[in-house]
Order: structure tokens, then C-alpha cells, then sequence
């Protein structure tokens, strides 16, 4: 058995759950925030066996998308020439970790 964890933007939680459930996979989430924007995540627990493994990924591929963010500085620091200039980032996606399960019960 293996547990995927994937660490996900929270706007992608709703359309992953929904695909997850679906296809037979519960889910557990737990909220999260962090990362350099210091945004809220949703943490994505799913345990499964190892066959499904890949499965799985691919569902989170196609639901967890990269997206482009212009970050604004904060104003209220020190700047020096060129800082507090808009900067675009990728964000979103997925980090995700499959772990090894060497137990699991339900109570």
C-alpha cells in the first residue's frame, strides 16, 4: 500500500476531490499555507495500492494546472533601485510524495 501526498493550490482542491472520488479514490485534506507567496494550500492525502499509484498521479496532473502570478513587492520596506518591481511567477501545480504504508487500519 502507498500514500500519495500532494501539496496543491486550494482552487485546485474542489475539481482533483471531485475527480478522485469519482474514479473510487477517498481523500483526505488537510489546509495548509506556506511557499514563497505564503498563500493557503490544501495538503491532499490518498491512500492506495501500489498498482493505482500512477493512476492517481495522473489525476492530480490533470487537475492541479501551473498558472502565471504577477507578485508586487511590498512598498512598505526599504527599497533599493529596481526592487518593488512587478515579477512574474509559476505557480500552482502539484508537489506531490508517495510514501510506503507499512500499516493500515481503519477504526
Amino acid at each position: 500500500m502507498k500514500l500519495v501526498v500532494a501539496i496543491l493550490e486550494s482552487r485546485d482542491f474542489a475539481n482533483l476531490r471531485n475527480n478522485l472520488m469519482d474514479k473510487g479514490y477517498p481523500v483526505t485534506l488537510l489546509s495548509s499555507s506556506g511557499g514563497f507567496l505564503k498563500e493557503g494550500n490544501s495538503t491532499v492525502f490518498i491512500g492506495v495500492e501500489e498498482k493505482e499509484v500512477s493512476k492517481v498521479l495522473d489525476i492530480i496532473d490533470a487537475n492541479c494546472k501551473h498558472r502565471k502570478k504577477v507578485n508586487t513587492p511590498s512598498i512598505l520596506s526599504k527599497k533599493q533601485p529596481g526592487e518593488g518591481m512587478p515579477i512574474e511567477m509559476t505557480i500552482g501545480g502539484a508537489t506531490v510524495f508517495v510514501l510506503n504504508v507499512e500499516e493500515f487500519i481503519k477504526v
